[in-house]
């Protein structure tokens, strides 16, 4: 009687991501509270991870050894001697990837369910790969808890989408003075004006949020807690697959592109802009942000493959996979 009563309780988002969890192969019930835990009360989780509130200085080692005793090692490389499981970084289990406008633009009108892995040369991880999505067109957008975590945060707070079943459910239901339904072309407005405040979109995975894509952020160096691991040597975002280019006979040095490049990758040293290469993620801001349209993006292999929807779907239906 109490076996049968007691989901009951539960709300009905989180009876739906219990069921999706069920279904996911190789997510145990740990994976799952962890998740619950991160989508339930994700201001605290992501305030520690920044290192923001008071209460982060003890609860840091206290997440460190939970995430060793889950087979996750906190830092940048597993040890030598590590097993398989013991081989998997805090970065393999949660990681985003650089997405220009139009790939991200493309990502949220999808209007179809999709179920796919997404090939490690477009996210180069040992986990949390999929891009599985149920009703597309359910998108919530959430006050982002990276920002929210600062003292002077950059505004607006709304720019987090949530896509797809069961998480825009969850987090709509349980965060309802935080988030709100949005339309595709909301979504899309908002993709857009971030852009143009010279942010930068990023397509986010996560083990214990069923082991697969789940959200797109929309990301300032000096509040993404994603950027700021980055910067502190823990490889959490990974290249669109491009990398910029200058047309010195274009450029007039003015250093626009400079001033809005989130991952200090160009400098104007002698009259025109310069790139560098190992720091540029190719997400194309300068690119919009150079009046001479002397910027323009390049496929760099080394980088990895774009992420790109449209192209994954057809291989896949071409593979008989959808």
């Amino acid at each position: 009687m109490t076996h049968r009563f007691w989901p009951r309780l539960l709300r009905p988002s989180t009876r739906a991501f219990i069921a999706e969890a069920r279904r996911a192969p190789h997510y145990s019930f740990f994976d799952w509270l962890h998740g619950y835990v991160y989508a339930r009360w994700p201001y605290f989780y992501i305030g520690i991870g920044t290192g923001e509130p008071p209460l982060a200085r003890i609860l840091t080692p206290l997440a460190n050894g939970v995430l060793k005793l889950w087979g996750v090692d906190a830092g940048t490389e597993p040890p030598p001697s590590a097993s398989p499981r013991q081989a998997v970084t805090f970065a393999d289990t949660y990681h985003g990837k650089v997405v220009p406008l139009e790939a991200a633009t493309r990502l949220v009108m999808v209007n179809e369910e999709i179920s796919l892995t997404v090939p490690e040369k477009i996210i180069p991880y040992n986990r949390a790969r999929d891009i599985i999505l149920h009703n597309p067109d359910h998108i919530v957008v959430l006050e982002c808890p990276c920002r929210a975590a600062r003292a002077n945060p950059c505004q607006p707070l709304d720019v987090c989408l949530i896509v797809g079943e069961p998480m825009a459910g969850f987090i709509a239901e349980h965060h309802p003075a935080r988030s709100r339904w949005i339309s595709r072309d909301e979504a899309v407005s908002i993709l857009q004006a971030e852009h143009e405040r010279g942010h930068v979109h990023h397509a986010f995975f996560k083990d214990a949020m069923l082991g697969r894509f789940y959200a797109i952020c929309n990301c300032c160096a000096c509040c993404c807690g994603a950027m700021q691991a980055q910067r502190h040597g823990t490889p959490m975002l990974a290249s669109s697959g491009y990398v910029s280019q200058v047309d010195e006979t274009r450029c007039r040095g003015c250093g626009e592109c400079a001033d809005f490049c989130q991952f200090e990758a160009l400098t104007i040293p002698n009259g025109h802009a310069i790139v560098d290469a190992a720091r540029c993620m190719g997400c194309g801001v300068c690119v919009s942000k150079c009046a001479q349209e002397a910027i323009s993006l390049r496929r760099d292999p080394g980088r990895g493959e774009p992420l790109e929807i449209h192209q994954l779907i057809a291989e896949a239906s071409q593979a008989g996979l959808l």
